[in-house]
């Protein structure tokens, strides 16, 4: 008997999302468990697999289009199953017609149409046939520039075609704009005005939000201090001169941040109305910036795992992360986030907290700085830290005495790893 397939809830609490592609064709079979459509979320794509094995009989909302959470989205058949009434399956849903099968979450300006014009050769590429994996990026930007994806070899995971991909295959000659179904690009400036209007992606509008709940409704402190760094820099540099794998002082920081947190357990904790909230285990979510903005995947267990494993696992959650793969259970559910800018010569900044966590750690840049050693002047690599702590989970002698086991792991690395 044929039946409704309905927008799932990718990710917590969406209430929306968009269809990337569809993976069948209407009247394609499809097996239980192989990927019937990529949907997007405010945070990755995400493929969605075919609970049961059918036919994919209607396709009720087309790429592009942003899908209420709940709504029907296609109609799959049983194999062999015809002349399917699917007005009366939807009415049976509680959905008058196939045009209000899928509505639209949030509705948008209508896009003039498209002029379309012969597209330049692009160069060839291995990705041809079956299904193309690309970031929504890059299909937009493919789009833009007329370049045809399965002439693209990608090199993001798993040979997922990403932005660097689409770039590098060059601008051809066209005249063509983009097609309608395109993501919304920068609004043409008004006569005599100084701006252009760029609309806000699902991504960015959700950052908006959360950032705003939480400097608005969590009371901030913030606790500073300097970490000396020659005992870890040694370390590292002895470390990375026999491992085949490199290792990055954020590494360190992050297995430092756990370690703390196992030795301080009443930090790990997060604030809700009826209960404070406290965590088992210490899974570090690490802040990785991306075209689209800012986004934490996290390290579950960063304390019972090696550097080179913590090593290994950030860097392909960033790769992820930039490519706007990664899954739901990637990038929710951390207890305590780090935010690094030190790469960046910041010296020192105060993060907003990433709710429901009660706790960030901002790090800042490490610089040679004068220093008493032993009663002597000396130079020593200083790296500033700045704790931001939800003062209803965390009072302040207890984020003092966290900051201090991290400070202690930080200075005497080895103390981190036995």
């Amino acid at each position: 008997m044929a039946k409704l397939i309905k927008m799932p809830e990718i990710a917590a609490n969406a209430t929306s999302a968009v269809i990337v592609q569809w993976s069948k064709a209407e009247g394609e079979a499809i097996k239980a468990g192989e990927c019937l459509a990529e949907i997007e979320t405010d945070k990755a794509v995400i493929e969605y697999d075919a609970d049961t094995s059918g036919v994919l009989g209607k396709i009720l909302a087309p790429a592009g289009k942003d899908v209420e959470v709940g709504a029907p989205i296609a109609v799959l058949f049983e194999a062999g199953e015809k002349d399917v009434d699917i007005a009366a399956l939807l009415a049976a849903a509680g959905v008058a017609s196939v045009a209000d099968a899928a509505p639209v979450a949030a509705p948008a300006e209508a896009a003039p149409a498209a002029v379309t014009a012969p597209a330049a050769p692009a160069p060839s590429s291995t990705n041809t046939g079956g299904r193309i994996f690309a970031s929504p990026l890059a299909r937009r930007l493919a789009q833009e520039r007329g370049l045809a994806l399965e002439k693209i070899k990608g090199s993001g995971p798993h040979g997922r075609i990403v932005r660097r991909d689409v770039e590098a295959a060059g601008r051809p000659v066209s005249t063509a704009l983009p097609a309608a179904s395109a993501a919304p690009t920068q609004s043409a400036p008004e006569v005599g005005s100084p701006f252009i209007e760029i609309p806000h992606s699902g991504m960015r509008k959700t950052i908006a939000r959360r950032l705003t709940e939480s400097k608005s409704s969590i009371p901030h402190f913030y606790l500073s201090a300097d970490c000396r760094m020659d005992k870890l820099l040694a370390l590292r540099a002895e470390i990375n001169a026999a491992a085949a794998r490199k290792i990055s002082v954020n590494d360190f920081i992050v297995k430092a941040v756990a370690v703390a947190l196992q030795a301080v357990p009443e930090m790990n904790v997060s604030w809700t109305d009826s209960a404070l909230r406290k965590y088992a285990q210490a899974d570090i979510s690490v802040a990785v910036s991306t075209e689209g903005g800012l986004i934490t995947p996290v390290v579950r267990g960063a304390g019972g795992k090696t550097l080179s494993a913590i090593s290994a696992e950030i860097a392909s959650l960033a790769a992820r992360a930039r490519d706007g793969s990664l899954a739901p259970e990637q990038y929710q559910g951390g207890s305590f986030t780090v935010s690094n800018l030190g790469m960046f010569g910041v010296r020192e900044f105060s993060a907003i907290i990433n709710p429901p966590q009660a706790a960030i750690l901002a790090v800042g840049a490490t610089l040679q700085q004068p220093a008493v050693v032993d009663g002597q002047l000396a130079v020593a690599q200083v790296m500033k830290v700045t704790l931001s702590v939800d003062h209803r989970a965390v009072d302040g002698a207890l984020a003092a005495q966290w900051l201090a086991a991290f400070q202690r792991c930080i200075e005497n690395p080895l103390s981190a790893l036995i």
